[in-house]
């Protein structure tokens, strides 16, 4: 199967990646130049929304995780949307739980971000 990715910038600093499909070895390259992309272009604040992905693999969590430190390494954040269980459960078995802030829809993690990133800017 497929990934299909797509993005929406809702704010001036959030971004919003939408993923649908299967994030695996066959994918993942992919979605890495998208972050890529992103960060590339002072996109600093991402969510990725994975309600629509059926299945990561290994090299789908080494790319979420790349994102992350791509992200963090100009003070950014990426939080995730987690919906099925069956992924919940593999965040938390792998410890990526403890890494990633998780919500279960894109409108929290767009103002947990928010506020994360207005507090650095007072900071």
């Amino acid at each position: 199967m497929d990934l299909k990715t797509s993005y929406e910038h809702v704010s001036e600093y959030v971004t919003v990646v939408t993923l649908e499909g299967e994030l695996d070895v066959y994918t993942a390259p992919a979605l890495r130049q998208l972050l890529v992309d992103l960060v590339n272009h002072e996109r600093w604040f991402l969510v990725v929304d994975l309600s629509a992905v059926e299945y990561v693999d290994s090299t789908g969590y080494g790319v979420l995780v790349d994102g992350l430190k791509r992200v963090r390494a100009d003070d950014g954040m990426m939080t995730l949307v987690v919906t099925q269980e069956r992924l919940a459960k593999a965040f938390l078995m792998t410890g990526l739980i403890k890494v990633f802030p998780i919500f279960n829809t894109a409108d929290p993690a767009v103002e947990f971000l928010g506020r994360l990133m207005h507090s650095d800017l007072r900071d």
